[in-house]
């Protein structure tokens, strides 16, 4: 006799003589929806225009964004001197006869503190290719709010941003350390958003880009609905990659196995796949940690970045390659990208090429400035299918360093895809993200992240912390929840691997993994992203609605007609780009 409490996969038929039913399960899927809010707008663009866009919030608080009143609202700031012009039908003003930096041009404006502003203007000069930074005096001093390296004969997109440290008027600068340039500034945007807006935005876009609209409809053997039929979902996997560091110590620690892979499906290991691991000692290749570590990885479905090939910075070579000849340098290079490509080939999601080569150039002082671009031509040689990341530091998490600004990072990749034959690589961004201990600016982050984003590259973070300060943990949620809200962040790595003498800046449990403040709230973080379990039942048209997070669901159906059987079937809830797009899926179980 059959189990009267049967459950069956989506394959499985089961017969009774006496019984004929059959559930047509359709599924749509659907984007989800924005709620109602001052939304943000995430448009940016990497190109230079013959045209600016319009100002972004119609300008939010600055007067005249547009010159179309000819300079009222702009001052010339310091020494410079400012005049209304037009050309090709597009007004703007313009800052001349300079003789320092901050000679320019400037518009008063009032902040309120604790409020994040998002900035954008729309700037050219008058020869070459220069960096123009945007800054807020206020009373405290000088507050960095973005910067872009302009051309001639056409406009470039500055987006950057701030949070007020003080309420009171002020003044939106933009300078230039070339005195000899004009400067020509048009289409300037500075919008305020509260605190409470600034999450709302969060929320709209986790709706809209972490999720979609399930609308499950049941019918019988010849198409009438079934209403009352109960359906419920379980997520088995998230969608969105969420993950931390790794090292050996994971390998024979129980309690690290377990705490690790109940929360993470994705990695990176901190140190056993860089070449100073695995190749300690010259022509000795020793890759047992690091296919160890691939094989936990692989055994619990954790993906794999592949950290890293090369290294840029001087102080972290093998100890021998430093008395290497160029040639002989060479030939190590080349041996390294054979091995450790091949070993690993088809095996991750990503490489992270030569590992940040805009704050270091050792190989390219060793052997010239086209390193990086050779490098990522036969990476991809080898590995056709893998995305290439460059992989950076201080991109969107702190806007004093200006050797990898947004606008430096982008400079550096079209370098590498100008190279030939590189046209078309598998591209990706790769930002660190390692906050320092100077606070954090979400506004500054978010805007970066969009101004990449327009490359169309996909964007991950990929070593994300924060730096010990008073408010670190509230600080470490606060960027995560703004990372995995941003719609082009395709994936989260935290570098918080564990180890016995400490972690490198944050901890997320003790020894006894235990969780500590910052593992709290990774897994409060984890339960927000994901559907614990949602049920329902059909209404009379045969139709359930249910918005659900990226993933694999398991799904179960029972209806009264049927007593005590429960038909489960496995869904994959994706996104989609195309918000017209309609993904139906049919599911047709047969009893007879």
């Amino acid at each position: 006799m059959s189990n009267p409490h049967k459950n069956t996969s989506e394959h499985t038929k089961v017969g009774n003589k006496n019984m004929s039913l059959a559930l047509l399960l359709c599924l749509f899927l659907f984007p989800g929806f924005e709620v109602e809010a001052l939304s943000y707008d995430y448009t940016a663009t990497i190109e230079c225009l013959a045209h600016p866009y319009k100002p972004q919030y119609n300008g939010g608080i600055i007067q005249n964004p547009e010159l179309n009143n000819g300079l009222q609202g702009w001052t010339a700031f310091e020494g410079a001197t400012i005049e209304h012009r037009e050309s090709l039908g597009n007004k703007y003003v313009v800052a001349h006869s300079r003789d320092q930096a901050r000679d320019s041009v400037s518009q008063k404006i009032f902040m309120h503190k604790d409020n994040h502003y998002t900035l954008s203007a729309w700037i050219q000069v008058n020869e070459g290719n220069v960096p123009i930074k945007a800054v807020v005096k206020t009373t405290k001093g000088f507050k960095f709010a973005g910067v872009i390296f302009a051309e001639s004969k056409c406009w470039s997109m500055l987006k950057g941003g701030f949070t007020a440290d003080t309420s009171g008027p002020a003044e939106l600068v933009f300078e230039s350390n070339d005195t000899s340039v004009e400067i020509w500034v048009d289409s300037v945007s500075l919008q305020p958003f509260t605190e409470k807006q600034w999450r709302s935005h969060q929320y709209q876009s986790i709706e809209k880009a972490r999720k979609r609209k399930v609308l499950v409809k049941a019918v019988d053997e010849q198409g009438n609905p079934l209403p009352n039929a109960s359906i419920s979902f379980d997520q088995q996997r998230p969608g969105f990659p969420f993950g931390s560091a790794m090292n050996n110590y994971i390998l024979n620690n129980n309690l690290y196995q377990n705490w690790f892979t109940s929360r993470f499906t994705v990695t990176t290991f901190a140190n056993e796949m860089k070449w100073y691991s695995t190749e300690s000692a010259q022509g000795r290749e020793n890759y047992a940690v690091a296919d160890a570590m691939m094989q936990f990885a692989k055994q619990h479905n954790i993906a794999v970045r592949g950290h890293n090939i090369f290294w840029d910075d001087p102080h972290y070579q093998p100890s021998w390659v430093n008395s290497l000849s160029p040639n002989q340098l060479s030939s190590a290079v080349e041996r390294r990208v054979r091995s450790v490509v091949s070993r690993y080939k088809d095996q991750l999601i990503a490489w992270d090429v030569v590992n940040e080569n805009l704050h270091f150039s050792f190989f390219e002082s060793e052997l010239g400035q086209t390193f990086s671009a050779k490098i990522f031509n036969q990476v991809h040689s080898i590995d056709g299918q893998t995305t290439l990341f460059l992989n950076e530091f201080n991109t969107i998490e702190d806007s004093r360093d200006g050797t990898a600004s947004p606008a430096k990072y982008i400079q550096k990749l079209k370098e590498i895809l100008s190279y030939p034959g590189n046209n078309g690589l598998p591209i990706g961004i790769g930002l660190e993200s390692h906050f320092p201990s100077s606070g954090i600016n979400l506004p500054y982050m978010r805007s970066s992240i969009d101004y990449l984003a327009s490359s169309g590259y996909p964007i991950w973070i990929t070593e994300i912390d924060v730096a010990s300060q008073p408010r670190q943990t509230e600080y470490f949620e606060l960027v995560l929840r703004e990372a995995h809200a941003h719609p082009s962040v395709k994936g989260i790595v935290m570098w918080t691997a564990w180890s016995p003498q400490g972690c490198y800046k944050i901890c997320l449990t003790d020894n006894n993994f235990k969780n500590l403040p910052a593992g709290d709230v990774v897994d409060k973080l984890i339960s927000e992203w994901k559907v614990e379990k949602l049920s329902g039942t059909t209404d009379q048209n045969g139709l359930l609605e249910a918005t659900l997070f990226h993933g694999d669901y398991e799904m179960k159906i029972n209806h009264p007609l049927k007593n005590n059987y429960t038909f489960t079937h496995h869904i994959q809830v994706t996104p989609t780009d195309d918000e017209s797009n309609k993904t139906t899926q049919f599911i047709q179980l047969s009893m007879k």
